[in-house]
């Protein structure tokens, strides 16, 4: 099981708009090639189902989750429902700081082929990391920062130069 963290600092975003912003799952696409498609099922105000198409290295991902919302925590989490992942699971957290709001999302993945977990999931983890920090600086129009992990800020910090899960093929 590998596990995705990503802290993004957003000055002068307060934590409502900061949820309202990031639980909007169908405007990803929009924001980061990698991810192909993302589609909504609302069951609730509070739950809906989501499918979602990300391209990874020579392929698309593909995965169906239950997303849960807690507005008045500023939580979402989510659970693979089925799909490529053999588990995947995690929560997006948006909280207070002195000067906005904090975004942060943390998962766990397994792809579930331990012959080819030490070469696939370092790939997928730095792909996420790079995909949600993008998602959440682009929902915000590129203010932000991300906190906790210096290799990642500069990461991002580069043009989009078409992150595609198939440019972890140089891996």
């Amino acid at each position: 099981m590998r596990s995705v963290h990503v802290a993004v600092e957003l000055p002068g975003t307060s934590p409502a708009a900061g949820y309202d912003q990031v639980k909007r799952f169908a405007r990803y696409p929009a924001l980061v090639p990698v991810v192909r498609d993302v589609t909504i099922h609302q069951i609730s105000a509070d739950e809906e189902t989501s499918d979602w198409e990300v391209y990874f290295r020579n392929g698309i991902l593909r995965w169906s989750e239950s997303d849960r919302f807690d507005p008045d925590r500023l939580a979402i989490s989510f659970t693979q429902t089925e799909g490529d992942f053999e588990s995947f699971e995690g929560t997006w957290r948006i909280s207070a700081t002195e000067n906005g709001c904090l975004v942060d999302f943390r998962a766990e993945f397994d792809f579930g082929i331990p012959s080819l977990a030490g070469i696939l999931e370092p790939v997928a983890e730095r792909v996420f990391k790079e995909t949600i920090a993008r998602v959440v600086l682009g929902l915000f129009g590129g203010d932000g920062t991300v906190v906790g992990d210096e290799a990642l800020a500069r990461a991002v910090a580069l043009p989009p130069a078409e992150i595609q899960l198939a440019g972890a093929q140089a891996e």
